[in-house]
């Protein structure tokens, strides 16, 4: 006789890792249809728009600020950033102090494109958590906890 299976939750819609997933599946889909036009994946999306708020403060921005900035893995990085530099979305040039770093840079296409996406993402956003109505700044805040208590150190 088979062992039957035991769940903690009595349905999937009780299991918050569940429904995370579903709604981060829902959310990255429409992200994609509003980037595909624009010739940009999710990821691209990121670390440009990561690029683009560290070099309002810092005109020396670093591969590693960019992931750092976007909790991310460094080589994966360095894979995106290339493939970015091709499309011509942004520069590498010499860091002026540190000869082991490059100073990214956005292009004006670069910056041209991060506009367009800003704009069209923020919509999208928008759009999708309208059904939160006025619940979405401590879902924002529950979604903020959440990732600071499970950063690893």
């Amino acid at each position: 006789m088979e062992k039957k299976i035991e769940f903690k939750f009595k349905s999937p819609n009780e299991s918050p890792g569940y429904l995370l997933g579903q709604m981060t599946l829902l959310w990255q889909r429409k992200q994609k249809k509003v980037l595909d036009p624009l010739n940009l994946t999710q990821t691209q999306f990121v670390l440009l728009a990561a690029l683009g708020w560290l070099s309002r403060e810092n005109e020396n921005v670093t591969q590693i600020d960019i992931a750092n900035q976007g909790n991310a893995d460094r080589m994966m990085v360095s894979k995106v950033l290339r493939t970015l530099e091709e499309k011509e979305f942004i520069s590498r040039q010499e860091h002026p102090t540190d000869t082991r770093a490059k100073v990214i840079k956005l292009t004006p296409a670069g910056s041209e494109v991060l506009q367009k996406a800003l704009t069209t993402i923020e919509n999208a956003d928008i759009d999708f958590f309208s059904g939160l109505g006025n619940h979405l700044s401590s879902f924002n805040e529950n979604m903020v906890n959440l990732i600071e208590q499970n950063k690893e150190e």
